[in-house]
């Protein structure tokens, strides 16, 4: 073989093997695109994630600082035991403040919402809220003679409304106020027996945006 055909030899290796290498070239560009693409997406995903846990966070501070704010504020009726304080809902249990079906204030139901309305009035005013007094009951039908009331939710609408003209004759501004009525709805108990039903005979009261319309709140 002479040296003519070893250069031609050489040559040919050389073409059959450029396209092979400009494929390979390809390959690793479009692989080293896709990861780039990748690691793009997963950096937004990231910062994304930590986003909205840095906002979660900040939340959930200021849910505590609410709430601490409203222990504080109600520290002494807290200590009497007739008032709890459950994710920032102020409650007392019915029988405290009324007689059976019945919503005429006892003296002392009076005087416990005289109590709150300093400390209320100090907490709604720093933050520019409301207080929104909900009425609820048990689910058995109303035994009352007089039939003063229709149904439970009657008989939630006219309690939460005395607990809020008592307020307002105790100091709350009318403004910082208002009533609603969920009859047997929202039960915090089962109504299986008489210790669920006291429990579920109640009324609360929570501090809200001013902006807040209770979808299911009952004038």
């Amino acid at each position: 073989m002479t040296e003519l055909d070893d250069r031609n030899d050489r040559d040919g290796d050389l073409e059959q093997s450029a396209p092979v290498w400009a494929v390979f070239g390809d390959l690793m560009s479009g692989l080293l695109g896709a990861f780039v693409l990748i690691l793009v997406g997963v950096l937004v995903v990231q910062m994304d994630l930590m986003s909205n846990l840095a906002s979660e966070i900040a939340k959930r501070e200021a849910e505590e600082q609410r709430r601490m704010a409203l222990e504080k504020a109600l520290a002494i009726p807290l200590q009497t035991g007739r008032v709890t304080l459950n994710n920032g809902r102020i409650g007392i249990s019915g029988s405290v403040l009324f007689p059976l079906n019945s919503d005429e204030l006892r003296p002392d139901g009076r005087q416990l919402l005289r109590s709150l309305v300093p400390p209320l009035q100090v907490y709604l005013g720093e933050r520019d809220e409301m207080l929104m007094v909900s009425g609820f009951t048990d689910d058995r039908p109303i035994q009352d003679g007089n039939r003063r009331y229709a149904d439970n939710l009657e008989l939630s609408a006219q309690r939460a409304l005395t607990v809020t003209r008592a307020l307002m004759d105790e100091g709350m501004p009318p403004a910082r106020v208002f009533a609603a009525a969920f009859g047997a709805e929202q039960p915090v108990a089962s109504n299986a027996d008489e210790q669920g039903r006291t429990q579920n005979r109640r009324v609360e009261m929570a501090p809200v945006p001013k902006t807040a319309t209770p979808p299911a709140a009952k004038p």
